[in-house]
């Protein structure tokens, strides 16, 4: 069974993981947010993608979901030492693939053949796509003025009130190699519970791909439970744009584009403004095994939409 699942943050990532568990080896193609990529110390970092990434190769810190597990910080704090900028923490095996990937970039090399080299080498069954190889930075318009995603995110902790996003130089970005291939040979395409702002909108916006989802099974799983986010600034960032955080708010964003929904348990009354087929589980995904049964969930109840 082909399937095609578009990620972003912590929560995409670990139903990624939980999808390439359940697939047979190359069956699973992992479509993921770049919008908050950034330079750092002269770096090309890719949080959303090396998020991914290290879930699916099994690397990742258990305890933040993000960075790699059992890691040092000796290069962090000597620079910190050294007066440099601190404000965003890169562990020393972590800055080992940002420093191979920035020099393998202005050698020429795309990041999508980057990333898949970096998965063969971390033993990924998976094919992870980065949704354009070209930068498309999201800016967070804010009471404050416009922000860079990670000055709003790490920088300033998600405090200045969100009045908007804005996706720098979509509109001449391109998907990266094999993303509509991908997208067309799926039988199922799984939206994983990441931001719908800032970790979905990206992908669905690069010329192309919203249009090739529109011709598939499409099954999304909200990232908001009892109008809460698990993590991030979802739910904040709703409610700042005057609508009212919930998983409904979360099926309307996406629209026409969706053939199914998926809900957790808290949510059962919220099944009714839906309007599409539901799914009514549990969703938070705290152990690797209820990523698992998260993932074979939504694939059975995705096989199930007509």
């Amino acid at each position: 069974m082909k399937v095609v699942a578009l990620a972003g943050g912590v929560g995409g990532a670990k139903l990624a993981d939980g999808l390439q568990s359940v697939l047979p080896p190359g069956d699973l193609t992992v479509i993921v947010n770049t919008g908050d990529d950034f330079e750092h110390l002269g770096l090309k970092i890719c949080p959303d993608v090396d998020t991914v990434c290290y879930n699916l190769a099994g690397l990742n810190n258990p305890e933040t979901g993000w960075g790699r597990r059992d890691e040092s910080w000796h290069v962090f704090q000597a620079v910190k030492q050294l007066g440099g900028p601190d404000w965003f923490a890169l562990g020393d095996q972590d800055l080992a693939t940002h420093l191979e990937r920035t020099r393998r970039l202005q050698a020429g090399e795309p990041l999508s053949a980057i990333t898949a080299d970096f998965c063969r080498r971390w033993g990924v069954t998976a094919s992870v796509l980065p949704m354009s190889d070209q930068p498309v930075p999201t800016i967070v318009l804010t009471e404050e003025g416009d922000l860079a995603f990670q000055e709003y995110f790490v920088a300033r902790r998600c405090e200045p009130k969100v009045t908007g996003f804005r996706f720098e130089n979509i509109l001449q970005a391109a998907p990266a190699p094999g993303v509509l291939e991908a997208i067309a040979a799926a039988e199922v395409v799984v939206i994983c519970p990441s931001n719908p702002w800032v970790s979905v909108d990206p992908i669905l916006g690069v010329p192309g791909i919203r249009a090739a989802l529109m011709e598939k099974k499409v099954v999304a799983v909200s990232p908001i439970v009892g109008g809460q986010a698990i993590k991030g600034p979802a739910a904040k960032m709703y409610a700042e744009l005057e609508i009212k955080p919930s998983a409904a708010a979360v099926a309307r964003h996406f629209g026409g584009l969706l053939s199914g929904f998926v809900l957790d348990q808290v949510d059962e009354i919220l099944t009714k403004d839906i309007g599409i087929p539901t799914l009514i589980t549990g969703t938070i995904m705290m152990e690797r095994e209820q990523r698992t049964a998260l993932a074979e969930e939504v694939l059975s109840f995705a096989r199930g939409i007509k």
